[in-house]
């Protein structure tokens, strides 16, 4: 961990003063992975209907920070509201006292497992389109969106860091994926943490567009928006960078924040450097909404492209020794795919719709599905009583 900076929010008011007009449920709950309790914070918008996927948007705190914190720092909830997604709030682990994400600092948790489990916790419970998976976050969170783009591709569509960088550990060694992955950076030029030019810690952030935008095959020259500068009081002016053209519809965008510090613009806690000239998360969804998955990934390998389409009858639950599966198709062969609450794949069969638990210890388990191509996902309770 020598290599880890503090990424701390500070609220400079109570965030109780401030009414985020919030019109959906929020949920507090957990999953086991890496064999540990995870906790993450799920807001689900009173618009969602379980007969239409929805798309999955993962808000990661900064180092110091925490869930609570970045669920009203970044305010993202009005949009999820009109524009009918599913946001989660994860919370990392503590080490020295401070909660942080492991985006590669070397030993400790693997938050790469954790977000992929938490895909298939939430996947089980919400109809999720899984073409339509994105993370963004804040500082250190920024950091563990770009980790997430280099090694989990196959499940983030796209990422957006605000305040974060690359590690300068593995900024030139980590393996990046192996398609176009759209990438928004938005950061100050007087960020004290982590520095807009870099350091010995993080890579200049310049360096870490200029990597994508090759990466992507993008335009090397970008078209510039200068942000109109309706609040002089923030004392930073914004500058859009946009990177089109690259590999199948994919651009790199960055906002340069003249004078921003190691703040999230549009918070609605106010501090000198904190841009008010635009909402972070409002450009964030509206950068994120452009992709899919399917859009990079021409095989996904479980036709995530098609999952959900065929409606599936599974009974019963609880169940004591077998699981009935029945999609009104008497000859349907089924792959089934069953993990515990840490993530780990228990059991593996093929079958013509009988799945055999009874080998299996009491507790809940999620249940991966494939039949003529179509993916679903459920969840269900062994209980010998």
């Amino acid at each position: 961990m020598g290599t880890k900076r503090k990424f701390a929010v500070y609220l400079l008011l109570l965030l109780s003063f401030y009414n985020f007009g919030q019109a959906g449920v929020t949920i507090n709950d957990t999953i086991y992975s890496g064999g540990i309790m995870r906790m993450f914070k799920l807001y689900v918008p009173n618009s969602y209907n379980a007969a239409t996927s929805v798309p999955l948007i993962f808000n990661l705190h900064g180092y110091g920070s925490n869930a609570t914190q970045q669920y009203y720092y970044s305010n993202f909830l009005p949009i999820a509201d009109t524009a009918k997604f599913i946001m989660v709030y994860p919370e990392g682990t503590i080490s020295g006292g401070s909660q942080y994400w492991n985006a590669g600092f070397g030993s400790g948790p693997n938050d790469v497992q954790f977000i992929s489990n938490l895909i298939d916790s939430i996947k089980a419970n919400y109809n999720i389109d899984l073409n339509s998976v994105y993370s963004c976050g804040m500082s250190n969170g920024g950091i563990m969106s770009y980790y997430l783009a280099c090694n989990l591709p196959n499940r983030i569509t796209a990422i957006a860091s605000v305040t974060g960088s690359m590690l300068n550990s593995w900024y030139t060694s980590v393996p990046i994926p192996a398609r176009a992955f759209p990438v928004m950076e938005i950061h100050g030029t007087n960020d004290p943490t982590v520095l807009y030019n870099g350091d010995a810690t993080f890579a200049p952030i310049d360096s870490v567009v200029r990597k994508w935008r090759k990466y992507n095959n993008c335009s090397p020259t970008a078209i510039t928006y200068s942000v109109p500068d309706i609040y002089p009081a923030d004392n930073c002016t914004a500058v859009n960078y946009l990177y089109a053209n690259g590999t199948n519809g994919s651009t790199v965008e960055l906002y340069k924040i003249n004078g921003g510090g190691h703040t999230w613009p549009g918070a609605p806690v106010f501090s000198s450097g904190t841009n008010q000239d635009f909402k972070a998360s409002v450009e964030i969804w509206r950068f994120f909404r452009k992709y899919k998955l399917n859009q990079f990934i021409t095989n996904v390998g479980i036709s995530q492209a098609n999952e959900g389409k065929r409606p599936l009858n599974i009974f019963p639950n609880p169940a004591k020794n077998t699981l009935t599966i029945q999609n009104g198709n008497e000859n349907a062969i089924f792959e089934t795919e069953i993990s515990d609450l840490t993530g780990k794949i228990v059991k593996k069969e093929t079958s013509n719709g009988i799945v055999t638990i009874s080998d299996l210890t009491d507790g809940v388990y999620f249940l991966k599905i494939k039949t003529n191509g179509f993916l679903t996902y459920s969840k269900f309770i062994k209980s010998s009583l």
